[in-house]
């Protein structure tokens, strides 16, 4: 069975599909941001090699000492804002997670990978890599990357024997949208430029936390990702999310 690496398996999509992954055999080098969640982690799934591994830090070079099947890049950050009002500081630190860090791990284990000629680079995007609307300007911004990223290395590297492709999930349950969601009440208040459409916004933040869907259906697809012969570019969960 292929090694696979999780980055953010300290919840959510990542975790579950590190145990998932585990129960079928696989050897799953589960990462986490601090040493904390890993720590809670390794305490409560003794099956998976777990390592603390900050995608944005110099712990991305652990990976060279690995050898790894197959990557899931699952690691993100989320912030939602008017992009007239959220500061700047805001939308680099997306971006030097979501695209930075991801493509900083992914250069690492594609290294490995083209040296035998094989592997697998799953890369966690969104439904926002594919539409953008009102408050989710930084989040989307940042997926989107991560869509011409993921396109241009799976021309780059199938040749070389490297498969790369991208999976987009819509709004699941994992406490990650709604997080984002709130994130936007830190800077965007009475004082807004945009504060004339605030309902705009709250709507918004309504639409993405309501009636989300059970993340393990995004967690199948990670798994089928995973051990498939083949994949496509992008893969959509469920696949109507786009409608």
């Amino acid at each position: 069975m292929p090694t696979v690496l999780i980055t953010g398996a300290g919840s959510g999509f990542g975790k579950g599909a590190a145990l998932a992954l585990a129960d079928r055999g696989h050897h799953v080098i589960a990462t986490t941001e601090t040493a904390d969640q890993a720590d809670a982690l390794a305490a409560e799934a003794p099956q998976l090699q777990v390592e603390k591994l900050d995608i944005t830090t110099d712990d991305v070079a652990k990976v060279d000492a690995w050898e790894v099947d197959v990557l899931i890049a699952n690691a993100g950050l989320g912030r939602f804002g008017p992009l007239v009002d959220v500061p700047l500081e805001v939308v680099r630190q997306v971006f030097e997670v979501n695209v930075f860090g991801t493509l900083a791990i992914t250069q690492r284990v594609a290294a490995g990978m083209i040296t035998r000629g094989s592997g697998r680079i799953i890369i966690v995007s969104s439904i926002a890599g594919k539409i953008s609307a009102p408050a989710t300007g930084p989040y989307a911004m940042s997926k989107h990357a991560l869509e011409a990223m993921g396109s241009a290395m799976r021309g780059e590297l199938a040749p070389l024997g490297v498969d790369v492709c991208l999976l987009n999930p819509g709004p699941y349950g994992t406490g990650f949208n709604d997080r984002m969601a709130e994130s936007m009440w830190e800077w965007f208040d009475d004082k807004s430029l945009q504060a004339p459409t605030t309902d705009l916004f709250r709507a918004v933040e309504a639409f993405v936390t309501t009636d989300q869907r059970d993340p393990a259906e995004v967690v199948d697809k990670m798994v089928e990702l995973v051990e498939a012969e083949t994949t496509s570019e992008n893969n959509l969960v469920p696949p109507d999310a786009l409608g």
